[in-house]
């Protein structure tokens, strides 16, 4: 194995998991949903209030959903296109309000939408992870300067990261074809080229990549399947571990996977 490139099998630093607060603190906004689903950002908002000691966790949806939910005190409800999905009016705003921001999808397939959380998390100085349907948007809208924002994780699968690479005329390839190393290698370049951190799944490794380290976790040691890493549960308590151990990604974001809660 090159020296960027490690595979992990248990929790890197168990102090990680001390610096988890006693008393509730900080504020995330789980951001996603559209007039017709909205059930995983609302998954996630009950995950991280119910399992981790956070303060405020606000569930941030399009108005059009006004009609079909409570209103609550941690619910933000911002614009709708015509279509039912964030408009994007008010969210640099919303995003900005906040320790963390979590685009979890359920976005639909709207231009306008895909444009406006683009454009909003481009700007933004916050942390914030994308993943799931998000990914797709924003790669459909032009990534090149979201890439450049240090603030950024991108979760998503090997095919949807190809299709940022694809968007950003990158040179070299991600291929599902590819081997564990070749991949990580792609991921070591590309994080050398853009201090965007990113997390995928291969060939039974969960990947995390940041300012050219890569490193594995088995997938098996998780307690996750193939496709449950990617229910918006494991990209919640990457988030909550992130938000307070701030500068530590990889460690953090190993230590999420390994964390059972």
């Amino acid at each position: 194995m090159d020296k960027y490139f490690e595979k992990i099998g248990q929790i890197p630093a168990d102090d990680l998991l001390w610096n988890l607060p006693e008393q509730k603190q900080g504020a995330i906004n789980i951001i996603g949903g559209n007039v017709q689903n909205f059930r995983t950002p609302t998954r996630a908002a009950e995950y991280l209030a119910a399992k981790y000691p956070i303060k405020t966790v606000n569930l941030v949806l399009p108005d059009s959903l006004k009609a079909k939910v409570p209103t609550l005190d941690n619910f933000v409800f911002l614009p709708s296109t015509e279509a039912g999905s964030l408009a994007g009016e008010g969210l640099a705003e919303t995003m900005a309000a906040v320790d963390y921001n979590l685009i979890i999808g359920d976005l639909s397939k709207n231009a306008i939408t895909g444009k406006a959380v683009a454009s909003a998390c481009e700007s933004s100085d916050r942390p914030m992870l994308i993943t799931r349907d998000s990914v797709d948007l924003i790669a459909e809208n032009g990534p090149d300067r979201l890439l450049m924002n240090d603030q950024l994780i991108l979760m998503g699968s090997l095919a949807q990261l190809q299709k940022i690479l694809r968007a950003v005329y990158y040179p070299k390839m991600l291929l599902l074809s590819q081997s564990l190393v070749q991949v990580a290698e792609v991921l070591h370049k590309f994080t050398l080229s853009y201090p965007a951190k990113i997390v995928t799944l291969h060939s039974g490794q969960i990947l995390v990549a940041e300012n050219g380290t890569v490193k594995a976790v088995p997938l098996e040691e998780s307690g996750y399947s193939p496709i449950m890493i990617w229910n918006g549960e494991l990209a919640a308590k990457i988030v909550a571990v992130n938000m307070f151990n701030p500068g530590r990604f990889i460690d953090s974001t190993a230590t999420a996977i390994f964390h059972k809660v």
